[in-house]
């Protein structure tokens, strides 16, 4: 299916002819995962095609050099693939926004995650309704196995939720729509300097918003992001919080001009983190008093965000995905 654009979009509104979506896939190394999640978007697709309104595609962008998801995907009939050999999801991110050039529309879905029930026609309505640069849906956790009751209990896999339509100045990527033209307009890219180190969607979000364009909630889309076994651990669901802390920290670096907020945003990170650091302890020694594993595990939680936080202060990267071993490096953190 094809369509083209003859006269300037208005955002919320189809284009004549039909509007252009890609549904673009990152993945690397998941082919297991990657052959199961490809059938349902393109049941996906087919939902919101039917009347015409919409022309859409799947596209799968593959980190691996090897090609072993371009390979799944070459198996799927009706689905296209590239392959970015650039290490990083920021590579992979921005060489979907390059291959969805001729779309108005661009929604992104990671390999591991499953749609629900009208997962792409809820964030299309939305779109539609509000006119935004940005829809973002919900995430909704499925683990692998059982669970440590403690991880439960510090709610560390749960995502928010809110009404349609609210806005929002923030999102992540797992299950988002991106309106191009304005994303264009912004002049908004994945920052590559966080290919390896995560965070680059809370970077790239907050630039959108910082560029004046409106970024809206969809309840009603949802998508299940399968958790592993070995993410369910203690050490993993404690250095995400760190990991979070510090992305929290070296966005705000990014997003500022000038040495001297650069410098307030230091302290402040600092200010925070420490505060962090000593309301989290509280709450961990509370619980231990008290027997509550809630309190234990929140305020450990709130300790190692506060640790990371007080890290990206100090100018400590962690890098989440590096593929090397390496995980902490000391850094200046360039502006945009």
């Amino acid at each position: 299916m094809t369509a083209t654009t003859t006269v300037p979009s208005t955002p919320g509104l189809p284009d004549p002819g039909g509007v252009r979506v890609t549904v673009a896939v990152p993945t690397f190394r998941r082919p297991d995962e990657l052959r199961d999640l490809l059938p349902r978007l393109l049941e996906q697709v087919a939902e919101v095609t039917a009347g015409g309104r919409y022309a859409a595609e799947v596209l799968v962008v593959d980190n691996d050099p090897d090609g072993s998801g371009a390979a799944v995907a070459a198996a799927v009939p009706g689905v296209r693939a590239v392959v970015e050999a650039r290490p990083g999801i920021a590579a992979v991110r921005n060489r979907a926004l390059e291959e969805a050039a001729g779309s108005r529309l661009l929604a992104f879905i990671d390999d591991d995650e499953r749609p629900c029930e009208n997962w792409l026609t809820a964030l299309l309505a939305t779109w539609e309704d509000s006119g935004a640069a940005a829809v973002s849906g919900r995430i909704l956790a499925e683990y692998a196995g059982p669970v440590d009751p403690w991880i439960l209990a510090g709610r560390f896999f749960v995502r928010r939720r809110m009404p349609t339509g609210t806005e929002i100045d923030v999102a992540a990527t797992g299950n988002l729509l991106l309106d191009l033209d304005q994303v264009r307009a912004a002049g908004t890219r994945f920052e590559s300097a966080l290919g390896l180190a995560g965070g680059e969607d809370t970077l790239f979000s907050r630039s959108l918003a910082h560029a004046g364009a409106r970024m809206v909630w969809c309840d009603e889309s949802a998508a299940v992001d399968r958790v592993p076994a070995e993410r369910t651990t203690r050490r993993w669901v404690l250095t995400r919080a760190w990991s979070h802390g510090n992305a929290t920290v070296l966005t705000e670096l990014r997003l500022s001009a000038g040495a001297v907020a650069r410098l307030r945003i230091r302290a402040r990170g600092l200010v925070r983190g420490l505060v962090r650091i000593a309301g989290g302890g509280a709450r961990w020694v509370l619980g231990r008093g008290t027997g509550s594993a809630a309190h234990q595990a929140r305020g450990a939680r709130a300790v190692f965000r506060g640790l990371g936080m007080v890290g990206g202060a100090l100018g400590v990267v962690y890098e989440e995905y590096a593929r090397d071993g390496r995980r902490w490096r000391l850094g200046r953190v360039a502006p945009r």
